[in-house]
């Protein structure tokens, strides 16, 4: 799980200032699996805290998807959160694991299971109308992503002569 914040092309209501990044726009909140590919999707403004973000996109695995247990994040995920996702559904509760960066390291370095999620924003990139969030309306932005991830599936379907 991780989020993405993207600017807004155009002035909408529904936008909000990322000061972490300095960015005005919109983040995109995704659930991804091992292979990248994409389970749940939030968007919402961008000033929303990732935990609270969090929350927004965990709230349907009450009821749904009862063979996922563990839900890997980064740092930002870290506090409350963790504990609200274990009391999120008593039958196959969930566990959070925050992934954090050793503290001798310096530059860049791939962390375990968190360069899935990060390698499934790159694939999103790829998409030139996902570069920025064209959209006026938060439901079309999911709407767009979705489009483009089910464009890499079938584009992937294809590619393995499987059609």
């Amino acid at each position: 799980m991780d989020s993405q914040s993207v600017k807004t092309a155009a002035p909408t209501s529904e936008r909000g200032f990322d000061a972490g990044k300095k960015i005005t726009g919109r983040k995109r909140h995704v659930l991804v699996d091992t292979l990248g590919l994409m389970w749940l999707l939030v968007v919402h403004p961008a000033n929303i805290q990732d935990r609270d973000g969090a929350r927004l996109l965990l709230a349907g695995l009450s009821t749904l998807w009862f063979r996922l247990r563990v839900i890997w994040a980064d740092g930002a995920y870290a506090g409350s959160l963790v504990e609200w996702v274990t009391q999120l559904r008593q039958r196959a509760p969930l566990r959070l694991k925050i992934v954090k960066r050793s503290d001798g390291a310096s530059g860049f370095v791939v962390l375990p299971k968190r360069w899935i999620v990060e390698r499934t924003f790159g694939w999103l990139g790829r998409s030139r109308r996902l570069c920025k969030d064209y959209e006026t309306q938060v439901s079309h932005s999911q709407a767009m992503v979705f489009i483009a991830m089910t464009h890499l599936m079938l584009k992937r379907l294809h590619n393995k002569g499987t059609f």
